[in-house]
């Protein structure tokens, strides 16, 4: 019997009519991604505590794209195809834990990055459970979660003036078929290439390169993000 051929990694799923939710939408990294979904032709609902904040900031946005709406987070979670975990690592165990009827079976896409900040800058926590990644897992049995979207810089992501945000996104998960898609959503937005980057076990290492990029930026005055060569 002749072996199959191996999927090509960039043969990638259409994900241009899921509806993307944005929980901790208000902060400056969930507009930015927020904008640049919508701008790409995504349809996208605004998350928050308060439904006001969320109906504000997507009124807001509103005035430069079409698609965005806010809500509070409980509905936004039950309305949306992929759900993106944007908010402080301070709230995000409690965030999900109230979430978790809301997001069963949802796919569930983490970017919470758990950091510290001393007089000699930033620095990575260990959450107890490994990564951030790990703990919405934990707190999320009946969800389908996924680790992307660390390194991107809020302040161009939020720039209408900037047409192309170029770098990668790494992406990690257990089942292939997630990956392809958060990494075929990521590829919405012009310049951003979506690449696997292993399991959720490996995902420590990838919130934990922003405190390194945090290091550059303040160095160079830049909004650094990464590539991946060779691939």
């Amino acid at each position: 019997m002749q072996k199959a051929p191996a999927k090509d990694p960039w043969d990638l799923p259409d994900v241009s009519g899921l509806v993307v939710g944005v929980l901790g939408g208000t902060g400056d990294q969930g507009r930015g991604l927020a904008y640049r979904l919508a701008r790409a032709g995504q349809k996208v609902i605004i998350g928050s505590r308060a439904a006001e904040r969320a109906a504000s900031a997507a009124a807001e946005l509103g005035r430069s794209v079409e698609g965005i709406e806010g809500a509070d987070n409980a509905e936004c979670a039950r309305r949306s195809d992929i759900v993106i975990v944007a908010v402080p690592w301070d709230g995000h165990a409690k965030t999900l834990e109230g979430l978790r009827e809301e997001l069963a079976g949802k796919l569930v896409v983490d970017c919470v990055n758990p950091l510290g900040f001393d007089k000699k800058g930033a620095y990575a926590l260990k959450p107890e459970e490994g990564s951030a990644a790990e703990q919405a897992a934990a707190l999320l049995p009946e969800s389908r979660v996924t680790a992307a979207f660390h390194h991107l810089s809020a302040v161009l992501l939020q720039d209408e003036a900037i047409e192309e945000i170029d770098t990668d996104v790494m992406v990690l998960g257990e089942s292939r078929a997630d990956t392809d898609t958060v990494q075929a959503l990521a590829a919405r937005i012009p310049g951003m290439r979506g690449v696997f980057a292993g399991r959720l076990r490996n995902a420590h290492q990838v919130e934990s390169l922003v405190a390194n990029l945090i290091s550059v930026n303040r160095r160079y005055k830049a909004h650094a993000g990464l590539r991946v060569t060779d691939v």
